[in-house]
């Protein structure tokens, strides 16, 4: 079963990979290639604040 688009709160704080339409809101979010956010989630996990603050680390 796909995600709810719709869906807010705890899906704002983790970032599925697999889920093609949050991989893109993510992107625009972060402002980083699909390739660094892949990167960090492995580096740091799916948390989105681990994320945010691993690219910002990076820049």
């Amino acid at each position: 079963m796909t995600d709810d688009t719709k869906k807010t709160g705890l899906d704002r704080k983790l970032i599925a990979m697999h889920e093609q339409h949050e991989v893109r809101s993510w992107l625009e979010s972060f402002r980083c290639t699909e390739t660094q956010l892949s990167d960090a989630a492995k580096a740091v996990g799916n948390s989105a604040g681990a994320v945010r603050e691993y690219l910002a680390g990076k820049r």
